[in-house]
């Protein structure tokens, strides 16, 4: 026993001191205050990001239809029955993308794939701007550097702060119930229809005070400055309609101009039909897309 300890050993010194790195059977679990990641299957990696209220159960339609891939599923602590760990104090999206970063550091992931959707698409533009040569190719689903514009391509910042304010105190106080009642009050207060970016997203329910903050921040973040510092190409996936009275039926332009300051002009991909949970929606397009933005 004593001699298959010491190959062990050896084996791992070579392949360190060779320039291979830490094989991932001996790296220790990560760990996280602010995410969990489960890891399945085997192949090229790809991670995914659930958006607001969700946790990783969002892409179960998709997941098992996935083989010859390494999943990592990123579920954000506060969401669904995740006790809220460190994103029940401050600011939340930025402490995120930025434990996302340290788990592919920490993996050994080379140029992996992400898909994030909502606010996981957030995320993922704040890691691919952050670190650009760690990311392979970005997939954001039905989400947007800013939400807003989305609904009325006008808007600011400013314009949004006092309604962002309101939803906050009022999911402090409602909960869920809040967080469904102020998304679909936004469309209005911003003279267009929110339809389904904030009004439909089935969630998962989770912690008020991570809830309140995530909305806060989806509202109210504007990252359309640092589209230019992101080089990994990017494909924009999002619900669309041919029915002119629908909400859904101008998603390109919206989509198109929010993307417009990329340095490499982005992949759009838009599914008939699905609305802003595209992969529960539609999931055989879904897929479809997928397959394709990974090939």
């Amino acid at each position: 026993m004593e001699q298959r300890r010491n190959i062990l050993k050896g084996l791992l010194a070579t392949a360190v001191w060779s320039g291979l790195g830490t094989p991932a059977w001996a790296r220790a679990p990560f760990q996280s205050r602010r995410v969990v990641v489960e890891t399945r299957g085997a192949g090229p990696e790809l991670i995914l990001i659930p958006g607001l209220a969700s946790t990783a159960a969002v892409w179960s339609r998709i997941t098992s239809r996935l083989p010859g891939r390494r999943l990592h599923l990123v579920s954000v602590r506060g969401f669904g029955d995740l006790p809220p760990g460190a994103n029940g104090d401050g600011a939340i999206m930025g402490a995120v993308a930025n434990e996302v970063r340290r788990y592919i550091d920490e993996a050994g992931l080379a140029a992996p794939a992400v898909i994030g959707h909502s606010l996981g698409g957030q995320i993922a533009l704040r890691v691919a701007a952050d670190a650009p040569d760690r990311i392979g190719r970005l997939m954001t689903v039905d989400a947007s550097p800013f939400f807003p514009a989305l609904i009325s391509p006008g808007a600011t910042v400013g314009d949004v702060e006092p309604i962002a304010q309101v939803a906050y105190q009022a999911i402090q106080i409602l909960g869920d119930e809040g967080l469904r009642a102020r998304g679909q009050a936004l469309g209005l207060e911003l003279g267009g229809a929110a339809d389904a970016v904030f009004g439909s997203m089935g969630w998962q329910g989770g912690d008020r005070r991570v809830l309140a903050q995530a909305l806060y921040e989806v509202m109210t973040v504007d990252l359309r400055h640092r589209l230019p510092d992101i080089t990994a190409p990017v494909t924009v996936v999002y619900g669309w309609s041919p029915d002119e009275a629908s909400p859904r039926s101008r998603t390109d332009a919206l989509f198109r101009g929010a993307y417009a300051s990329l340095p490499r002009p982005a992949t759009f991909e838009r599914i008939e039909g699905a609305e802003h949970m595209v992969m529960i929606d539609q999931p055989t397009r879904f897929l479809a897309a997928v397959e394709r933005f990974l090939t």
